[in-house]
């Protein structure tokens, strides 16, 4: 890999591109927050050659809402898990939007 391609997957959301300390301060939280959050296994973060955790800003993202979570009184494995329900609605209504989309390009059945 060139250090060209590292640059493009830095616009990829899933690239694991920011350390354990520059992820805990983008999201205003403590290294012992992230390591919670993947002990509940809200998340995974890659890791490096070195072994030293890599998250990328989907992950961030998650992160980030499980602390405004936490930060207004849940149990943090209560937030992980509002958290994991909250995406799989998510990604059960794009693909009930999908479905809908395909049902009404298809048009009423013929006979």
């Amino acid at each position: 890999m060139t250090a060209d391609d590292s640059f493009d997957r830095l616009e990829d959301d899933d690239y694991p591109a920011y350390t354990m300390g520059r992820a805990a301060e983008m999201i205003g939280a403590t290294q012992g927050f992230l390591r919670a959050i993947g002990e509940a296994r809200l998340i995974t973060p890659l890791r490096s050659e070195g072994g030293h955790r890599r998250y990328s800003r989907y992950q961030l993202r998650i992160a980030a809402r499980a602390r405004e979570l936490v930060d207004q009184g849940t149990p943090i494995e209560a937030a992980c898990r509002i958290v994991i329900l909250e995406d799989q609605l998510e990604e059960a209504q794009r693909i009930n939007a999908e479905y809908r989309r395909a049902a009404e390009s298809s048009g009423p059945p013929t006979a």
